[in-house]
């Protein structure tokens, strides 16, 4: 690995790209077996390792937009990161191939005996069918590989051709981007993973997947700053302020993710109404219980006492603990979302799932990895990065 600093750019990329994908897919033949001896299990894990690295990738467009349309400067030397976690999209669109093979495996609306005899899901059966939610996950993937595609571009524009008129571009697009952002990631969300029960709805859970989403992607860029900060790259580049705003951050949204679960949870419990709290139910019955608690503490509360002091928060090594913690967690939280619809009263990790978690993982890396180290890694012509370097808090 060489690193140019005076340009900002990797000379030669290492080895780590190659590491990954030849882990990524050893991973994904060893769970290619997997489906030999037990399929229905294969797609069920799957699903949960797959939607660990679409959760990071989302998190990554959100945080890109989002700082566009601020018009944040103290980010704009981590902007890369997030550039390069959106670049994803197409490799994630094609691994999402295997989850339509399995649909029947995984979706109760795909069983067109079990729909005939099944009020609520014949009342549901003009979106929860086949054909509609392959279309929409088609319509999906374009959407957010467009928006990636035009935002990345014009980022990189300015390496070469800077200007005030590119900065401004990239801010009015922003505004539409989110809200076609927004609403494509909420109804992904109700189609991937909350359709798993369709007797059971929540209005509130787009918003509580982008929270744990956008989580995600906080720890990912901390513990990839310090990856570099260690290697020397970018170590007087992205300081101790940056670290400190990320940890502000994360300390926000560990409370809006606390926030949005607690107020879907509250709700429900307080209406009492047998198909709402049937998913709480399945969720505190058996091994189950021991999942839920340990979100409730090693999702929120300890995560978020470890950074509230001020000097947590510029404590690069301990936030990137806490970071590296919660990056966990946010796994265990979408297990939780995702498992008990398969295993009800029981919470078996088979195999499978670390498999294909590091099987899919090992290419996303890849991916990301590839992309981060082909352009430069900071915007640097940007007219407002020396302002960004020297950023402080207040």
């Amino acid at each position: 690995m060489n690193f140019d600093s005076s340009q900002y750019k990797f000379t030669q990329a290492g080895s780590i790209g190659k590491i990954s994908m030849i882990v990524g897919i050893v991973m994904l033949a060893v769970s290619a077996f997997g489906y030999v001896t037990d399929s229905k299990q294969f797609f069920e894990a799957y699903l949960i390792g797959y939607i660990f690295w679409l959760s990071l990738a989302l998190g990554g467009l959100f945080f890109t937009l989002i700082n566009h349309l601020f018009g944040s400067e103290w980010n704009i030397v981590m902007r890369r990161i997030s550039e390069a976690l959106m670049q994803t999209f197409p490799l994630l669109a094609v691994l999402f191939i295997p989850l339509l093979f399995g649909m029947h495996d995984l979706y109760h609306w795909t069983h067109e005996d079990v729909v005939a005899t099944d009020k609520v899901l014949l009342a549901k059966s003009g979106y929860l069918n086949t054909s509609f939610f392959t279309i929409r996950i088609v319509i999906y993937f374009a959407l957010w590989i467009f928006m990636s595609r035009v935002m990345y571009r014009m980022s990189l524009k300015q390496d070469t051709e800077p200007s005030e008129e590119l900065i401004m571009s990239m801010r009015r697009l922003s505004a539409p981007f989110m809200i076609i952002f927004a609403l494509s990631s909420t109804f992904a969300s109700f189609d991937i993973l909350m359709s798993l029960e369709p007797h059971w709805y929540s209005t509130i859970y787009g918003v509580y997947f982008f929270g744990g989403n956008f989580l995600a992607v906080i720890t990912f860029t901390i513990l990839f700053a310090n990856f570099l900060r260690k290697k020397g790259i970018l170590e007087n580049i992205i300081t101790v302020e940056h670290y400190q705003d990320l940890g502000k951050l994360l300390f926000a949204f560990l409370v809006f993710w606390g926030y949005i679960g607690f107020s879907q949870y509250f709700l429900m419990w307080y209406a009492n109404i047998p198909e709402e709290t049937i998913y709480y139910v399945e969720r505190w019955e058996g091994d189950w219980k021991i999942i839920t608690m340990l979100l409730v503490l090693g999702h929120f509360l300890l995560p978020f006492l470890a950074i509230l002091p001020r000097m947590a928060k510029r404590n690069v090594t301990w936030l990137s603990v806490v970071a590296l913690w919660v990056l966990v967690m946010h796994f265990f939280d979408l297990y939780w979302l995702t498992a008990p619809t398969f295993y009800a009263g029981e919470t078996p990790f088979s195999w499978m799932i670390f498999s294909v978690l590091i099987g899919v993982g090992g290419l996303f890396l890849w991916n990301f990895w590839s992309t981060f180290t082909a352009n430069p890694i900071v915007p640097a012509n940007d007219r407002r990065f020396e302002a960004s370097v020297h950023f402080k808090n207040v």
